[in-house]
């Protein structure tokens, strides 16, 4: 993987330090997130750029020349045709806002509690795998930069760092929730499981569309999956009773560690029932990820989950599926009085996440964008990531004419043909 430096430009202007909260606590004060575009004018009467492009959805290209084959294939590729991936898209486009005049929009406020966990805006980042492959840093670059603005991090089950050098990396009190690929072995759960208690994550999203890999011709082409390298298996190559099923430590053995991970990991769907497991053994909020139809939100509602998160994995598993824009309205009537509704999938830019607001969601999470900035510059090409959006974001939210997101609703809409 080639290296490139950012631009001389001026460093991104981090935000002076504040507390930053997770379930239970006070609120944070309300951010002015816009300002970061006055910001970056006023480095330009010094001659200096920013880092890279603020223009989201340009960044896949831009990190392509920064990011070896195997890389990019694996964070930028889709299913199959990639069909999935573009509905996704072109489902954004098709939904319009309609901005409203004279509506007292100068001063806003994007603050929001997602399941107990106060936020400053309703954006979190996504559970992005083997995040090393795109920067040496990885997920603890990640982690840093969204507890410099309080922002949620789920951090993925198939992360290069573990559970406890992440949360490190964050800081106290940043809010910080776990996403967990199911393992096959109970014990090894619950042993990972205890172990993001213990390092104090909130909230656990289990992810159901990715029992197995879908067939993903980008890494085909290449040959090309971390996780039969040793990268991404962090947290199960240093858990315990992960260990206690090896010949040797991984250190020592690394294709008996993969051997051993591989159907563990992978291969394996379930049924609903399962889900009782679960909810015995975690106390905190659980939430279901990759929900695309009403009658999985209700069953996933009726197991006792305590939110949803509608999403097709960026189109990453299932060719030729429904974006997950187009049946987020329809499950959020389903059971949006009975939990929280979450979107995911295709988001890029501060009307994205209007939108999905808009149409029933209560936050949305966003994955593949943070992750083009951290191939551009690590802790701080997530930074200047994250502070685009969420200036795009509030900028946006006052120019259609709102103050705050709890304003928007679907009549905010129009479906272009």
């Amino acid at each position: 993987m080639s290296e490139s430096p950012l631009s001389s430009s001026a460093p991104t202007p981090v935000p002076a330090p504040r507390p930053v909260t997770g379930a239970g606590q006070s609120p944070l004060p309300p951010a002015d997130f816009s300002n970061y575009q006055n910001e970056i004018y006023l480095h330009g009467l010094d001659g200096h750029l920013p880092p890279f492009t603020t223009d989201l959805t340009a960044l896949g290209a831009s990190a392509r020349q920064r990011l070896d084959p195997g890389a990019y294939g694996y964070l930028a590729g889709s299913a199959g045709s990639g069909a999935t991936h573009r509905a996704n898209r072109e489902s954004f486009d098709r939904h319009r806002l309609i901005p409203r005049m004279l509506t007292d929009a100068t001063e806003r406020d994007l603050r929001t509690s997602v399941l107990g966990t106060h936020a400053p805006a309703p954006v979190l980042l996504a559970p992005v795998g083997v995040q090393s492959i795109v920067h040496p840093d990885g997920e603890l670059a990640t982690a840093r930069a969204a507890a410099a603005l309080g922002v949620p991090f789920v951090l993925s089950t198939a992360s290069s760092y573990t559970l406890e050098e992440v949360a490190e990396a964050a800081g106290p009190g940043a809010p910080r929730w776990f996403q967990l690929y199911w393992p096959e072995d109970d014990q090894v759960c619950l042993s990972i499981l205890g172990r993001a208690r213990a390092a104090g994550y909130t909230t656990l999203v289990v992810t159901l569309d990715t029992w197995t890999l879908a067939w993903r011709p980008q890494d085909l082409d290449q040959s090309y999956l971390p996780f039969l390298r040793g990268v991404g298996t962090a947290i199960p190559f240093s858990d315990p009773a992960f260990r206690a099923g090896l010949p040797a430590p991984p250190e020592e053995d690394l294709t008996s560690a993969v051997l051993h991970w591989v159907p563990m990991f992978t291969g394996r769907d379930r049924s609903w029932d399962r889900l009782t497991f679960l909810r015995a053994h975690w106390q905190g909020p659980l939430v279901v990820k990759g929900i695309q139809h009403p009658d999985d939100a209700r069953r996933a509602v009726d197991a006792g989950v305590d939110g949803v998160i509608v999403s097709n994995h960026g189109g990453r598993q299932v060719d030729g599926a429904v974006a997950a824009l187009d049946v987020l309205p329809e499950i959020a009537q389903a059971v949006g009085e009975r939990t929280e509704v979450l979107f995911d999938s295709g988001v890029r830019t501060g009307s994205d996440v209007l939108k999905a607001l808009a149409l029933g969601a209560r936050a949305v999470l966003v994955g593949r964008t943070f992750a083009y900035g951290l191939a551009h510059g690590g802790e701080e090409g997530v930074l200047h990531v994250l502070r685009s959006l969420l200036a795009d974001l509030e900028i946006t939210l006052g120019l259609s004419g709102h103050r705050t997101p709890a304003e928007l609703t679907p009549d905010d809409l129009r479906r272009a043909p």
